[in-house]
């Protein structure tokens, strides 16, 4: 009995057995006046014909009419259900069990409508998996594991907890973080490197902006090994070359790299030693993992491609169809030896830490006795008091103190304490240039250092 795993992430749909990868093509799919084509043949040519292409159907997966009137007659799960007829069709000779492994930005009416759609495509499902659980293999032991995807349109955090295997603690989405929003910045700025070269705008034409997109990838593998990047587009009988910096185009990518950094810290608890886990997609994006490890600490570890659908087929391939029906499995145990993570300390860290917190042009110095934030002030404590009328702040909302080194914020309200936007897990180690925000709409206190104490 051959069982394979699918891996359905919209930036690589990825199919394997035991053995190999099958298929690995993303969601995209290209709407012409008389056929339905999804995957690389329709990525191939999406900004060649952009205004026919779709590429929200996974992320967006409902039965409803697409919202293009000229492609009113089909919906999401029309497109979702050829592409999987179009992976499935070559396959089913062969196998007859399937393993699916589903993205946390699926909700139940999601699920329940894809596996409708394997029923109508008579594709044998025999489970169905969180993506962050299937890829945990092992325990990574004295830390705490977050797992991290990226996909077309959103990266994509679990929290994991470890009680003797890997499961589903907390799940936080980043919208328009996706690997879509990355490639149209990272397109822009290889398109004016070449444009200061050469005066040649590769942007110009759709069939060299298409070229771009081709090549990307390539380029961007270069870029995570090498500190300049050759770029050679030939169009026209010409060869057009340039060059850029591999800090450029992490540059481009700033603004949704230091998103992630972001909600990561805010995942993460104080006291927590934090084991960083990055699907192969984040491993192949440029200075992302180093950043992480510098903004976040602990240790960061890199998967293989396949690894998600690699790991719902090692440990759900023995599986039966259930006759109650399929449902998500949020928790498998560990089938690969343990790692240990170290706690070190770095000076990275240490420089990043604050020593004062501003409030309404105000300095508060941060030593080891807690400042304590609230609408009401308590006798013998350090307290920043805050107008009481604004909702959503206790008496005694949050407090803020150097501890083991560290500069700790911790919640003590009922309402939440948010840590640049994002609602933290009880503490948070804080860093300089960090915003807490308390109420709402709230009440923002900025996180600075002086120089004389830093440099000392």
């Amino acid at each position: 009995m051959s069982v394979v795993a699918a891996h359905i992430n919209d930036a690589g749909i990825t199919v394997l057995d035991s053995k190999r990868i099958l298929y690995r093509e993303p969601g995209f799919a290209l709407l012409d006046d008389d056929s339905l084509t999804t995957g690389s043949e329709a990525y191939s040519i999406a900004r060649i014909k952009p205004r026919r292409i779709q590429h929200r159907y996974w992320s967006e997966l409902v039965s409803t009419p697409l919202p293009d009137q000229r492609f009113a007659h089909l919906s999401a799960a029309d497109l979702a259900s050829r592409q999987l007829e179009q992976l499935w069709r070559p396959l089913q000779s062969t196998y007859d069990k399937i393993v699916i492994v589903v993205p946390p930005y699926m909700s139940t009416e999601n699920l329940g409508l894809l596996l409708g759609i394997s029923s109508e495509l008579r594709m044998p499902v025999i489970a169905m998996v969180d993506s962050a659980v299937a890829a945990t293999r092992r325990e990574y032991r004295n830390a705490v594991p977050v797992h991290i995807d990226i996909s077309l349109h959103s990266t994509n955090l679990t929290r994991l907890g470890q009680a003797g295997r890997s499961q589903v603690e907390r799940v936080e989405i980043l919208d328009s973080c996706g690997t879509y929003a990355l490639y149209e910045a990272w397109i822009r700025t290889v398109a004016e490197s070449f444009v200061q070269k050469s005066r040649f705008d590769p942007l110009h034409t759709a069939e060299t902006e298409q070229m771009l997109l081709n090549r990307l990838g390539g380029w961007l593998a270069t870029a995570c090994s090498s500190k300049t990047v050759k770029l050679e587009l030939e169009y026209g009988n010409l060869s057009h070359e340039a060059e850029i910096e591999s800090l450029e185009l992490i540059g481009a990518a700033a603004p949704i790299y230091q998103s992630i950094a972001s909600k990561l810290r805010a995942l993460y608890r104080a006291e927590d030693l934090p084991a960083i886990q990055l699907s192969d997609r984040l491993a192949r994006l440029p200075g992302l993992a180093d950043m992480l490890k510098a903004r976040v600490g602990g240790e960061v570890f890199l998967l293989e491609p396949g690894a998600t659908a690699r790991g719902g087929l090692a440990r759900c391939r023995g599986h039966s169809e259930a006759e109650g029906g399929i449902g998500l499995i949020r928790q498998l145990p560990w089938d690969q030896a343990a790692v240990e993570v170290r706690s070190e300390r770095t000076e990275q860290e240490h420089t990043a830490r604050p020593t004062h917190l501003l409030f309404e042009h105000l300095a508060y110095r941060i030593d080891e006795s807690p400042i304590v934030l609230g609408s009401q002030s308590t006798e013998g404590e350090r307290t920043v008091p805050l107008p009481s009328q604004m909702p959503g702040i206790s008496r005694r909302h949050c407090s803020i103190r150097n501890q083991n080194g560290q500069c700790v914020l911790e919640d003590h309200s009922r309402y939440g304490t948010f840590l640049n936007g994002h609602r933290i897990d009880g503490s948070a180690v804080l860093q300089v240039g960090d915003s807490v925000r308390l109420g709402s709409p709230g009440h923002e206190l900025e996180l600075i250092a002086t120089e004389e104490l830093q440099g000392s």
